[in-house]
């Protein structure tokens, strides 16, 4: 039986989607996502826990990250983990863990409660855009 590597995530954009387009026509974005927990310490304290997440968006999803995408928007995120090495400038092997995003659905509202929309959705649908899989990532 193959694993299972799966991220769900629900949190807010740290910056505006750094997008690239590649040759071939490819884009990727890569942007940061904020998580926070909540919980109470030893003494009752309230203690507020943020995580950053690095994600990676590829083609449609990275256009979707371009379009709509802003900092402090809520969105949610599914994808798997991934990690990547690479030589810094003092030749140093550094490792990057990332989502790389399967799909993307944006949460909240705009400025004036409107929810954001996409061309072709009604007012209150929420723009959301799932990334098919490439046929050599299928898992049979």
């Amino acid at each position: 039986m193959a694993g299972v590597n799966k991220v769900i995530l629900v949190g807010n954009l740290g910056k505006d989607p750094e997008v690239r387009h590649l040759e071939g026509g490819n884009s990727v974005a890569h942007f940061t996502l904020a998580t926070n927990e909540h919980y109470k310490d030893k003494q009752g304290a309230r203690v507020e826990r943020t995580e950053w997440h690095n994600i990676s968006a590829w083609r449609g999803l990275a256009e979707l990250a371009e379009k709509y995408l802003k900092k402090g928007s809520q969105v949610y995120i599914e994808g798997k983990l991934r990690t990547r090495q690479y030589q810094d400038k003092d030749q140093q092997t550094r490792y990057v863990t990332e989502i790389i995003a399967d799909e993307i659905s944006l949460l909240g509202s705009r400025p004036g409660g409107a929810s954001p929309s996409a061309p072709g959705q009604g007012p209150g649908e929420p723009v959301s855009l799932r990334q098919e899989p490439e046929l050599d990532q299928l898992p049979f």
